[in-house]
């Protein structure tokens, strides 16, 4: 639901250049890029655009650049995805450099004009929109834009040394608020990432949505590609640097500065969005012919102790907020474990879609890895979000510096030696052929890894259960016959009273060994 216009509208944001900031002009060499229209050069610097996001959070809010709403009201979803931007007019298309941009036209659902430059030697020139950059209708009503409306965003194509047709494949898009999404080294998009969520789903508050209204394209990096973004909001402002680099999949080194006008009671640092519908836990009756749809199946933790957590993906009935205290956490991430075709039979790709985890550079401190998950009936909906969540209060005035890097993968960048859940399964309770318990809930939690595949053939792995209320009852731990080495499952009955959410933990071991991961779940009775 997060990034979706029908569930509600990102809030209004400033836009300015660093060049109408005061900062002046520079004597730059002229530039080598033909293909669409420059404006003037002006000095650029990361420092420089971190000095000017802390001018704008002391200075009052400015609304945002809506260029032609008469206009941009009228492209809706249908008219604006017959909009295409002609990759003749592609930045870098015809220069030396690897990674061509194209850019996305303004519309209905992206009303809010972004500010794009590219950086050569140390300066900045502005890309001013004109329609011949794209190809549309002879009938559109997006031909009446004037030229320098600007653009919704921007799209990285693949490397025109590649071995895909850059023409026809990208690998990073910038669109809409703060979001910015990639593929992963299968090669398929899904779930999103966005500069900061500002008090999402807070109760008494109201989630505010700030812009990135100016990025900066440049200089390119070998196997990769410099962005710079000024964020811009009614409370916030920021500076933020991106180096992407493209390889088996894709990795962003992010440093962001942040500036609050406003406070924030949840105030979230390398945000993750994704959707999760339903999959192998819970699915209701024929809703759906698919067995499993999501982007992503739970939330992975590398905590700073070196304990390793896993927590599948709920859909409750009603938004739920956990949060997971740490120190200086080695990782988190939201995960799409599960690539087996056959568990989705879509072809939209749900095997495919990224992994995306977050690694913390530098010291971060004390806070807490948030996790909200919201209701859905339907897959268009993003509704799991994760951040971190810093102790340190984000009162009006206060200041931010992060640094961290996000892998966009199959999997984890730097996967636990121990065997990882693979599954959670819920039925219920009691013995096959006699009555079912009420309020009894039958859980099989399968792992699999290397400890349990050199478990010797008469030792069987020891469940270590807890859970905040209730009783467990019928629990042990059988090998699954599939033929695949160690593939082993745990079972148990939960007893509990009442509808409130039961959290629970397991893990197995062998001894004073612990052989798997631990296995977190909110448990929420039906």
């Amino acid at each position: 639901m997060i990034q979706k216009q029908d569930r509600r509208s990102f809030l209004k944001i400033a836009t300015t250049a660093l060049g109408a900031a005061g900062i002046g002009s520079a004597e730059a060499q002229p530039s080598h890029i033909a293909n669409v229209k420059l404006g003037d050069a002006s000095p650029f610097s990361f420092d420089a655009l971190k000095q000017e996001a802390k001018r704008l959070a002391k200075a009052p809010y400015r609304q945002p650049n809506l260029p032609s709403p008469e206009i941009t009201s009228q492209i809706d979803y249908e008219k604006w995805g017959h909009i295409a931007y002609d990759t003749g007019h592609a930045l870098f298309a015809d220069t030396k450099e690897r990674f061509p941009v194209e850019f996305f036209h303004l519309g209905m659902f992206f009303r809010k004009a972004v500010r794009i430059f590219v950086v050569e030697n140390g300066a900045a020139r502005e890309i001013i929109y004109q329609t011949d950059y794209f190809e549309m209708p002879d009938d559109s009503i997006a031909r009446k834009l004037p030229a320098g409306a600007g653009f919704a965003g921007l799209r990285i194509q693949e490397a025109k040394d590649g071995p895909l047709d850059w023409r026809k494949n990208d690998w990073v898009a910038f669109l809409g608020a703060s979001y910015f999404r990639a593929i992963g080294e299968l090669r398929q998009y899904g779930m999103s990432a966005r500069g900061v969520a500002l008090d999402t789903w807070q109760m008494g508050a109201n989630e505010e949505f700030p812009d990135f209204t100016q990025i900066y394209v440049g200089p390119e990096t070998g196997d990769g590609v410099m962005l710079h973004a000024l964020l811009e909001g009614p409370s916030i402002a920021g500076a933020y640097k991106f180096l992407m680099t493209r390889g088996k999949g894709v990795v962003m080194d992010i440093d962001c500065g942040l500036y609050l006008r406003g406070g924030f009671t949840r105030f979230g640092v390398a945000p993750l969005t994704s959707m999760y519908w339903f999959s192998e836990t819970k699915k209701p009756t024929g809703v759906d012919w698919r067995p499993e749809v999501h982007d992503s199946d739970g939330l992975s933790m590398w905590t700073g102790t070196g304990e390793r957590l896993w927590r599948p993906l709920n859909n409750p009935d009603r938004v739920m907020a956990s949060a997971f205290a740490d120190m200086n956490p080695k990782g988190f991430g939201l995960m799409q474990r599960d690539r087996n075709y056959d568990h989705y039979l879509d072809n939209v790709f749900y095997d495919r879609r990224p992994s995306v985890w977050v690694e913390p550079k530098g010291d971060w401190g004390k806070g807490a890895v948030h996790l909200i998950e919201i209701p859905t009936d339907d897959e268009i909906h993003d509704n799991i979000v994760c951040a971190w969540v810093p102790e340190k209060k984000a009162v009006p005035g206060s200041e931010f510096e992060f640094s961290y890097r996000l892998h966009w993968l199959a999997d984890e960048p730097y996967p636990t030696p121990l065997a990882r859940c693979v599954a959670t399964r819920l039925g219920n309770g009691g013995q096959p052929g006699k009555p079912r318990p009420k309020g009894v809930r039958k859980f099989m939690v399968e792992f699999l890894g290397e400890p349990l595949a050199r478990l010797p053939y008469d030792v069987k792995p020891e469940p270590v259960l807890w859970a905040s209320r209730g009783s467990f009852s019928y629990v042990y731990t059988e090998a699954v016959f599939d033929g695949v080495a160690g593939h082993w499952r745990a079972q148990f009955d939960l007893t509990v009273e009442g509808s409130d959410p039961v959290e629970m933990r397991l893990f197995l071991r062998t001894g004073d060994k612990v052989l798997t991961e631990n296995w977190l779940y909110q448990y929420h009775p039906f």
